[in-house]
């Protein structure tokens, strides 16, 4: 089993340092990881510069790119052998319902998927690396079950868990996202010079917890993990936008 690790918190991550120790004897791991922090950078990629690539003192590749620049360098040149998985992680903080969308480090998960690796994402739902070793412990869990078990097809897996000790950890549940309300307001400031200037408001409210989803895991003190997929295709709208782009033909 070779294992490609990433992240999105820097390669100096305590979260990166405990996921590479929970895996270690469960394959060959190789980490190409960012240079800095890139919490929101979702899936891009850096087309305007060239990037570089490192080594630290202890083994550890490192990118001044993104999360999904690092995947997809180690996939298209860094490495001489394809990942039986990629895994990214552990994230400090959560990474459930739209918040997927802007996450870097599913989007380091999804740069595998894309390229038909299967590959898991984690997060410790709060902030401040509280109870590290339950997440690291449980990401050592998941993987084992998937080299045991592999599952079939493209997989991408959104794996939340609790901070909290292990013995709180009341079950591993199979969830779908769930929904917050729309982000609070932007916080308004200025420059030193007058000019305004503008920081990203918190994230919104939670609007759908139910049993079923991520959100109502992580109140229940459970596990969440999240089968993802991206094709975007609005299946059930297709006849509609059918119907309302027909008057658009111009070659009648």
């Amino acid at each position: 089993m070779r294992i490609l690790v990433s992240n999105d918190d820097g390669y100096n991550a305590p979260g990166l340092e405990a996921l590479v120790k929970a895996l270690d004897g469960l394959g060959d791991l190789t980490v190409v990881a960012p240079e800095t922090n890139c919490s929101g950078s979702s899936n891009s990629l850096t087309l305007n510069r060239p990037l570089s690539v490192r080594q630290a003192k202890n083994g550890f590749y490192f990118v001044n790119g993104t999360p999904s620049d690092c995947v997809h360098i180690a996939l298209t040149g860094l490495l001489d052998f394809r990942p039986d998985l990629v895994v990214s992680g552990i994230n400090n903080g959560a990474n459930m319902g739209e918040d997927t969308l802007y996450s870097g480090t599913v989007a380091a998960a999804t740069e595998g998927y894309l390229f038909g690796i299967p590959a898991i994402a984690f997060s410790i739902v709060r902030k401040g690396w509280d109870h590290l070793d339950t997440a690291a412990r449980i990401a050592r869990q998941v993987v084992e079950q998937q080299t045991r078990s592999p599952l079939a097809g493209q997989i991408l897996l959104n794996v939340n868990i609790p901070a909290v000790p292990y013995e709180a950890i009341q079950e591993i549940r199979v969830t779908r996202l769930g929904k917050r309300h729309p982000s609070e307001p932007v916080v308004k400031s200025s420059t030193p010079y007058g000019e305004p200037v503008y920081w990203i408001g918190p994230v919104g409210r939670v609007s759908d917890s139910a049993d079923d989803t991520d959100f109502g895991a992580i109140e229940q003190n459970a596990v969440s993990i999240t089968p993802l997929r991206f094709d975007l295709t609005h299946y059930t709208q297709l006849d509609q936008v059918r119907t309302w782009a027909d008057p658009l033909c111009v070659n009648r």
